[in-house]
């Protein structure tokens, strides 16, 4: 009985780990990637979804403006036996994206007298874009699946 539970909660079930490369740039269009998934006991994962995420903020204190936006997704439905005893399984993935410019970006981009305007606006008003990769595995006889997020470091 508490095995079953066990099972259903994830707890000694299958654990998902994201490896990424240390150097990212919004403008690169795409990321490859590991996942790494290991277990306690054979496991069998139905789907990987991965998506890329953008942080975008704005102002400071209580004026902070804070939007999220999805840059990228990428499902992986193949069917991925995990042996268990804690040997692990990596899968390669790539995800493209497409980095949407704010206006101020918009605005700097007709020529460089623009360009140094928007940079001196964006400081002054604390814009900041924060990225990260989150992923999800879904596990055959799970209610809670497995994830991992990692902030993409610029």
């Amino acid at each position: 009985m508490l095995g079953k539970v066990k099972q259903w909660l994830g707890i000694e079930g299958v654990k998902l780990e994201l490896l990424l490369p240390p150097d990212f740039s919004p403008k690169m269009g795409s990321l490859a990637g590991r996942i790494r998934l290991s277990s306690k006991h054979p496991q069998t994962v139905t789907a990987v979804k991965i998506v890329m995420v953008e942080k975008y903020s704005r102002g400071k204190d209580e004026d902070q403006l804070v939007d999220e936006y999805e840059l990228g997704r990428q499902v992986i439905t193949d069917t991925i036996p995990v042996p268990g005893e804690g040997v692990p399984v990596e899968l390669n993935f790539r995800i493209a994206f497409s980095p949407l410019p704010s206006p101020m970006d918009e605005f700097g981009n007709r020529n460089p007298l623009f360009g140094g305007l928007a940079w001196a606006a964006k400081r002054l008003r604390g814009v900041n874009s924060e990225f990260r990769i989150e992923a999800e595995a879904q596990v055959q006889g799970v209610g809670l699946n497995p994830f991992d997020k990692q902030v993409l470091s610029q």
